[in-house]
């Protein structure tokens, strides 16, 4: 009988970096509060109803934002949203309100904010929270969508952004 063994983490995120996804930014407003996190780890769920997935950080108490709203956007970045990219990442050490000031942001159904220029963007009702380890993951039902330009995806892989 074969003996089990946890992988090293550090090998799972060797391996997970070889991966490529699309790089988007989830965002929830609650009140005047309103958050952005640059993500990679999301994905269709089904198409009746439409829902979505998005993980997320569980740590972060300020992700509690994501549940205290009851909506979220997937909004889908291109190659011209690098630096966006790099600001919600929190890799530029910005405050919330300096991020959101390098774009331009509406609201469509939910009140969740809609990056005006991403290649499509989700709104989506918050239908259920799952704690999986380190991670949240949100299910959406995508209420509403907005298109954008066609343009070339931004892309994360080998630990770091690419376009296609």
């Amino acid at each position: 009988m074969l003996e089990k063994t946890r992988l090293d983490p550090i090998a799972y995120r060797d391996a997970m970096s070889r991966m490529s996804h699309h790089v988007q930014l989830i965002t929830a407003a609650d009140g005047a509060e309103r958050r952005g996190v640059t993500i990679t780890a999301s994905c269709s769920v089904s198409d009746d109803p439409p829902t979505v997935l998005a993980c997320l950080n569980a740590a972060n108490p300020r992700n509690d934002i994501f549940s205290r709203s009851g909506n979220f956007a997937l909004n889908l970045l291109g190659a011209q949203h690098l630096a966006l990219a790099h600001a919600f990442s929190g890799r530029d050490q910005l405050d919330m309100e300096r991020r959101f000031e390098l774009g331009r942001w509406m609201q469509l159904t939910t009140g969740a904010p809609i990056l005006t220029d991403a290649i499509v963007a989700l709104d989506c009702r918050l239908l259920e929270i799952k704690i999986m380890a380190t991670h949240a993951i949100l299910f959406g039902e995508v209420i509403d969508v907005r298109y954008g330009e066609k343009r070339p995806p931004l892309i994360y892989v080998d630990r770091g952004y690419r376009t296609l």
